[in-house]
């Protein structure tokens, strides 16, 4: 086990640096192109041809709901889906549902708000999740829990299109296990979807980046994957992101310490991890999105910048040239004054949780907009970035 860990550090770079974080001295990890210049947030380019819709306006007062949080995409029969955990209550309480909308024009407009689950049991809350489009069906991966963050596990559901409703196949992955990205299909046949290991929320605890693995295109059968934490980790919130190169996956995932992003990977289609370490990617302490392009471009989707703290704007992209699993450049998808465009504005604000889906030459990208609200009184929100924006050449 030891020798296997170390070859898969060794994936991502023999150039290791020391870095303080918090007073302590972490080992640094490359997720960073180390020849890249890494600018600070105002001095980031900022991607002129996106287009911007707004999936949910936060509107408690015609509505009822306070938070918002957790959008998911997902292209189906012609039609874009945006689901999120809505409450109108607190964030993280028994109040929770998972909702969603349906556009016909590729975001510009949206229709009717729908559930896909409000918790049919006594004390259960069904949350925010992720979709996957496949083989003709649509299918929600729900993150669930009782009473407040207790017994976390994650629901599946399958779109019955002829009625509108969700076929509730249960509870398909125990041990904490929240999705926070959609499953990505494996060269060895098998879906792996990430996430983390939840419980009640505790600033000092330690809640590690986790993946789960489908038994083949069966979707209601998954196998649970804890990805070990390094030592010095003391606290973390694990909402993770993976791309997948063959058999090998990276897995970035947010960290409490800091705001930097924790990498480790795995050679071995995600059975087997490097424990989640320090890189030398600034990432704010907000859920990444992150994947491979048709371009072969990775990129990651979140608040990365210079010297930028655990500040969730403005929101960008960090994308590598083909085939690179390093990151050497950022754009910003939009800044927090945005007037004169769709989506809310504000001088200080949070736009974080993202998620992005790639369809027809754009990358689509959904995000909560708290407008400066705190409690995640969020907006959801959707930038439509096209794929020629992104694209690097190889020097």
């Amino acid at each position: 086990m030891t020798t296997l860990v170390s070859s898969l550090v060794v994936l991502l770079s023999s150039a290791f640096s020391v870095v303080s974080v918090s007073g302590q001295e972490h080992r640094q990890v490359p997720l960073w192109e180390s020849s890249a210049v890494l600018e600070e947030a105002g001095e980031l380019p900022v991607i002129d041809d996106a287009e911007f819709h707004v999936i949910k306006k936060w509107d408690q007062a015609a509505d009822g709901f306070t938070f918002l949080h957790g959008v998911s995409l997902a292209w189906h029969q012609g039609k874009l889906y945006a689901s999120f955990g809505h409450n109108t209550g607190a964030e993280n309480t028994v109040s929770e549902e998972a909702h969603y909308r349906v556009s016909g024009d590729g975001g510009e407009s949206w229709g009717p708000l729908r559930t896909i689950d409000a918790g049919d049991e006594d004390n259960l809350a069904v949350s925010h999740g992720v979709f996957l489009s496949h083989e003709g069906s649509l299918w929600a991966f729900q993150g669930a829990y009782y009473g407040k963050m207790n017994d976390v596990h994650t629901r599946a559901y399958q779109l019955d299109e002829a009625s509108g409703r969700w076929q509730r196949h249960g509870v398909v992955v125990k041990n904490g296990f929240w999705p926070m990205n959609q499953p990505v299909k494996m060269a060895d046949g098998n879906w792996i979807m990430p996430g983390f290991a939840a419980g009640p929320y505790s600033g000092d605890g330690v809640f590690p980046a986790a993946v789960a693995i489908s038994h083949g295109d069966n979707l209601t059968a998954w196998d649970f994957i804890e990805i070990p934490v390094a030592d010095e980790i003391t606290r973390m919130w694990g909402e993770s992101a993976i791309w997948v190169d063959g058999k090998t996956v990276y897995n970035i995932a947010r960290y409490g310490q800091g705001a930097v992003a924790l990498v480790a990977v795995s050679s071995d289609f995600g059975r087997s991890w490097s424990p989640s370490a320090v890189s030398n990617l600034p990432m704010a302490t907000s859920k990444p999105a992150a994947g491979v392009l048709s371009t072969g471009q990775r990129y990651l989707v979140c608040t990365t910048a210079k010297n930028n703290g655990g500040k969730r704007a403005p929101l960008t992209i960090a994308v590598s040239t083909p085939g690179d699993n390093h990151f050497s450049k950022i754009f910003v998808i939009r800044r927090s004054l945005h007037e004169g465009l769709s989506g809310e504005s504000a001088r200080q604000l949070s736009l974080s949780y993202p998620c992005a889906l790639e369809h027809e030459g754009k990358l689509y990208i959904g995000y909560s907009n708290n407008r400066g609200r705190r409690s995640n009184l969020n907006s959801a929100e959707l930038a439509i970035v096209p794929i020629e924006s992104l694209e690097l050449t190889i020097e």
